[in-house]
């Protein structure tokens, strides 16, 4: 067909449609918004995030709730099973588990997040600073971060202790001397990558000081590593909590935690395993949904999986 043989007849006009074209244009989403869908999608993180929010909330009603206290003895029913009027029994001492548990819970969950608030804090900060400025100032700050490395914690603990006594507030002091190092270390290699870029760059031509440099654009574009390590920080406290209190030196009676109610347990195990299984499992099931929730966010902030 040649041009002579083309006219107007075989061609149809199209009005414009405004809605329409709109709606074939893919809508704009942020970094975080991606994030979200991505976790969302991610069932047993979800699943993990709701668990935790369930466990924080017995924690903070249930032993205002409930019409025995954690401190009562009932001396004529020690060591007695799972009832309905006791839903987890009675330890040795005629006290109930089930509030005791969720009162342990609270103790257990504050050193978690006060210990990582703390760790957040300063090891940003102290890898951000080391990692921008460089040269013998990240050398010297290096140095400091692996001396703290190789003391192992619980020598930490045992000298914070007989300083200042055995209890919530010389554990978490304690615990979290030496935390912060693992993020400093991890922050402080992010701000080496970054701090060539061009907005930094662009930011010391402007005159702006190496501090706010540092708060306003290099932590928080490493904020997605800072967030997941906070994540897996969480139960690394709550562990290090319960295996000394489970050894003794962490908190005391009358006061209670998981790792204080499972090293009671342990001593009845043999005849009353009730007394043991309870504190342990929210332990366990605790630790695992703060580390399969961590797994999760890993997988929806990491940039690389942004659609």
């Amino acid at each position: 067909m040649d041009n002579s043989q083309i006219n107007l007849k075989m061609f149809r006009h199209v009005e414009l449609d405004t809605e329409k074209s709109e709606a074939v244009v893919r809508p704009s989403v942020t970094y975080w918004q991606d994030a979200w869908r991505r976790l969302k999608n991610n069932k047993v993180a979800i699943t993990c995030m709701f668990f935790l929010i369930f466990i924080v909330l017995m924690c903070i009603f249930v032993p205002i709730l409930s019409t025995h206290s954690y401190t009562e003895q009932l001396t004529s029913r020690t060591n007695e099973g799972p009832s309905w009027d006791h839903l987890f029994g009675l330890d040795d001492l005629g006290r109930d588990i089930f509030t005791r548990l969720w009162m342990g819970g609270r103790v257990s969950l504050l050193i978690g997040l006060v210990g990582t608030l703390v760790s957040l804090l300063v090891g940003a900060v102290y890898g951000g600073i080391s990692g921008y400025l460089g040269g013998i100032v990240d050398d010297a700050m290096m140095r400091i971060v692996e001396v703290l490395v190789g003391i192992p914690y619980l020598i930490v603990v045992m000298i914070v202790s007989m300083i200042l006594g055995k209890g919530m507030n010389s554990l978490i002091i304690a615990l979290c001397i030496t935390s912060w190092t693992d993020l400093a270390r991890i922050v402080r290699g992010q701000v080496l990558s970054l701090k060539e870029s061009e907005y930094v760059l662009a930011a010391k031509t402007l005159g702006v000081s190496p501090i706010k440099i540092i708060l306003k654009h290099l932590l928080p574009n490493t904020l997605s590593v800072i967030i997941v390590n906070t994540t897996f920080s969480i139960p690394g406290f709550i562990f290090a909590e319960a295996f000394l209190s489970f050894v003794g030196m962490g908190i005391q009676p009358p006061n209670t935690s998981w790792g204080a109610m499972a090293a009671l347990g342990q001593q009845q195990m043999s005849y009353y395993p009730h007394e043991l299984i309870f504190p342990a499992l929210a332990i366990s099931l605790t630790m695992l949904a703060f580390n399969l929730l961590g797994d999760g966010l890993r997988d929806a902030l990491d940039p690389k999986l942004r659609q």
